[in-house]
């Protein structure tokens, strides 16, 4: 070796750490981790939304363009505390209305005390909301003949009816209805009739579980809006309705248009002679 030649040094740097050992793949597990958890985050977030919200999440993932074409401007309002989509609302409400209704048939189905008006009461839902009739007979199956005093099990339906409708946050209207047949009493007539007995119903349920700012509306129709036009002097006529009003019909600006009025006579004949002076009252 030269004596002027300039000595080669080669010098050796450790990697501190563990990197050179494990590479990047530290990094992929660690994605893989904060991803699920982020995921379960959005899932349990979801779970403790409102209906709107979970609507909005699965219309977008049926269909992620409804957004940007602004076609999912309703359901993001809902979801954000505005004014969600009015049918949207009625569908959600009806839904639970019939669900509602399908309880009240099973437990007077279950009442062996209330066998005898399984044939008699009617529990319909429509856009209105959920209506309970009670459909007399000739002798008086609900209250006693040209009286608004309840029969005993008429008070034990109107107990479990207000049980169960006064756990929701509907306002409930009360109508009382006659049949055609002019009442013997010319200083009790059936306007008086049907609006007595719509008031007792009233008392009973709110007795027994429906609360008194619940009650929107009690009225008599006395024989102005009959079940069935073409037969004025039909037993059914009779009746009292309760229904539960959807939010929707609670809420609107415009009264309901009038039934369509049904010509009567001014004296309609009982179908039949009566027995006793009572049988002439509806």
């Amino acid at each position: 070796m030269d004596d002027h030649q300039t000595p080669v040094r080669i010098v050796i740097k450790k990697k501190r750490g563990h990197a050179g050992h494990h590479g990047g793949a530290w990094k992929v597990a660690y994605a893989d981790l904060v991803t699920a958890m982020m995921a379960l985050f959005i899932v349990l977030w979801i779970v403790g939304q409102s209906s709107n919200v979970k609507q909005a999440v699965s219309a977008y993932f049926k269909d992620p363009g409804v957004f940007e074409s602004g076609r999912g401007g309703n359901i993001l309002q809902g979801s954000q505390g505005s004014a969600p989509s009015p049918t949207s609302n009625i569908s959600i409400e009806i839904e639970k209305l019939k669900a509602e209704a399908k309880k009240l048939e099973e437990e007077i189905k279950g009442n062996s005390d209330l066998e005898k008006f399984k044939d008699k009461i009617e529990i319909t839902v429509t856009k209105e909301g959920l209506r309970i009739e009670l459909l007399e007979n000739s002798s008086g199956l609900f209250f006693d003949v040209g009286s608004s005093k309840p029969k005993p099990d008429t008070v034990k339906l109107l107990k479990l009816v207000g049980k169960e409708i006064g756990q929701l946050d509907n306002k409930v209207t009360i109508e009382g209805y006659t049949d055609a047949r002019p009442y013997v009493n010319p200083d009790y007539t059936n306007w008086e009739l049907s609006s007595d007995r719509a008031n007792m119903a009233r008392r009973i349920l709110e007795q027994n579980g429906v609360r008194k700012n619940q009650i929107s509306q009690v009225r008599g129709f006395a024989d102005r809006n009959l079940k069935h036009p073409d037969k004025p002097l039909d037993f059914a006529n009779r009746r009292v309705s309760i229904l539960v009003a959807t939010h929707i019909k609670e809420t609107a600006s415009v009264a309901p248009a009038p039934p369509a009025a049904v010509p009567q006579k001014e004296s309609v004949k009982p179908e039949a002679p009566p027995a006793h002076p009572n049988e002439a009252k509806p």
